[in-house]
């Protein structure tokens, strides 16, 4: 059998990938002088490409299985690749920033020492920094593109580990508080390599079921059993795991907070919306695609999980001091929320087009855009010891700088879901999913907690306009690397609360997975 890689087909991940590998070339023979500059053009230059690529390929129709049936090439493909590209290079220009910490970057001067060390006030002093963050972002951009676009299980977890392992770096490459970065960068792998191992034993389960790693050969052995199916849900429990871990369902959430609040702020950005759209994503697929004629047994299970899930998110976001926390929290409830459309696996109809997938993916686009505005604006907000991370620090806020504090604001008001933003838009679409799919209970236990999550958002609009001012807490001047992020996400999520129609359509066209 001849090999046939469809190049053209390929080129947003392979440009991404290729990238990342000049990208570490570059750490070799260019000189420390350029790296910097170096790196950030091969970033911008490879995703803008890539996104250029995208774009012709949707018009010119490539679709199908691709990478000899590995991946495959559909409208969810398509919509999640877009999302990744441009969320990641928006997550990846704060990492660029380096006006806010004196003219370098948040990452440590060098991560190999030891916290406290005379090596590390040397490096400090010399004003190093790693630059070899840009190469591991790609590689994580690259393996999150692969990841909701597999084929196949095995394909699935080659992208899983691609893009976990370089977070898993990066999450310890903090400048300031080393050594609370280090330890999340430690829990994340620790956990993350924990929920591989039951991902692994799923897809062992389910070949061992099926006969076959290809996703629609196990949709085929499902609608077709030759045997019972205990090894089947076993296998499908197991690879449920390992996925919603990455979304931070509950009980599988416990690494979220710490890793959020440990890591560089700019890294926390980064995952906060793109490894969730890409396990979303994934989720997605393994669930519609290859496990659909089983839906009576996980909707139920996934029910309970979703549930739990916002209740976590909601009532524990409330008694959080520090926002990176806060908003770690924010998170997993918001996968709760993106989740109740998955489990209602509902369909669209004549008068109303959108369905589960569609609703999924708007609102991870909303929700992606007030992550990245959310996180680029925290890196701003400083005191002596470098960002001011504990909510009364942020004290008055909107006194000292009105613009920032109500762009923020805007940010928090669509995490709630407040009308004429896109987080409304975004949770009418899944709650109508979910409502539709025969859910109705879980809609309104939805928002029920919605209105619980809305307390710590509103209390910290409260704490910015109607706050004393902070001592010693000051708004630092950043560089467009920051605030072409925070602007593009400010204005996005005004405009889809406003004018959803063309990023909706889009999504419900894009909605439909191959088989």
């Amino acid at each position: 059998m001849t090999a046939v890689i469809e190049w053209r087909a390929l080129a947003p991940v392979l440009l991404v990938l290729v990238a990342a590998i000049l990208g570490i070339l570059a750490e070799a023979v260019v000189p420390k002088a350029q790296r910097f500059f170096a790196q950030v053009f091969l970033t911008v230059a490879s995703t803008v490409a890539a996104g250029v690529f995208l774009v012709a390929n949707w018009r010119a129709g490539l679709g199908g299985p691709v990478a000899m049936g590995s991946m495959m090439l559909d409208g969810p493909t398509y919509f999640m690749w877009g999302a990744l590209l441009v969320f990641g290079l928006a997550a990846i220009l704060v990492f660029a920033e380096r006006q806010l910490n004196g003219g370098v970057s948040a990452f440590a001067a060098s991560v190999a020492t030891v916290p406290g060390s005379r090596a590390e006030a040397e490096a400090s002093a010399a004003r190093l920094e790693h630059t070899e963050v840009f190469p591991l972002a790609l590689f994580a951009l690259g393996g999150m593109m692969v990841f909701p676009a597999s084929a196949d299980l095995i394909t699935m977890f080659v992208a899983l580990e691609v893009f976990s392992l370089p977070l898993y770096l990066m999450c310890g490459m903090a400048r300031r508080r080393r050594l609370l970065s280090q330890e999340a960068a430690l829990k994340y792998f620790l956990l993350g390599a924990f929920s591989s191992a039951f991902f692994l034993f799923g897809v062992a389960l389910l070949y061992g079921y099926a006969g076959s790693f290809n996703l629609n050969a196990i949709a085929d052995a499902v609608q077709n059993p030759t045997m019972g199916n205990g090894i089947l849900i076993a296998g499908m429990a197991m690879l449920g795991i390992g996925l919603l871990f990455k979304i931070g369902v509950v009980p599988f959430h416990n690494w979220t907070p710490d890793v959020y609040m440990g890591a560089p702020t700019p890294v926390t950005g980064f995952m906060a919306i793109c490894t969730k759209l890409a396990a979303v994503g994934a989720t997605l697929r393994v669930f519609y695609v290859a496990l659909a004629g089983e839906r009576w047994s996980w909707q139920p299970m996934l029910a309970v999980l979703i549930v739990a899930t916002m209740l976590i998110g909601a009532v524990w976001g409330l008694t959080q001091t520090d926002i990176k926390r806060t908003l770690a929290y924010s998170s997993i409830a918001h996968a709760g929320f993106i989740m109740t459309a998955v489990v209602g696996a509902s369909t669209g109809s004549p008068t109303s087009p959108l369905d589960s997938v569609a609703s999924a993916m708007f609102y991870l686009v909303v929700y992606g855009l007030a992550s990245i505005g959310a996180f680029a604006v925290i890196t701003m907000v400083r005191n002596a010891s470098g960002e001011a991370n504990t909510i009364d620090s942020w004290s008055g806020l909107g006194r000292k700088n009105p613009l920032l504090a109500s762009i923020f604001a805007l940010f928090m008001l669509s995490f709630t879901g407040i009308p004429l933003t896109g987080g409304f838009i975004g949770k009418w679409a899944v709650f109508t999913a979910a409502w539709r799919g025969g859910f109705s209970w879980l809609v309104i236990v939805a928002v029920l907690l919605s209105l619980v999550a809305a307390v710590f958002y509103l209390r910290i609009i409260v704490v910015m306009f109607f706050g004393e001012p902070a001592d010693g807490v000051v708004v630092g001047k950043a560089s467009a690397f920051t605030w072409l992020p925070i602007a593009v996400a400010a204005v996005g999520v005004a405009a889809l609360g406003v004018f959803p129609g063309p990023v909706l359509d889009l999504a419900t066209v894009a909605g439909t997975f191959l088989r």
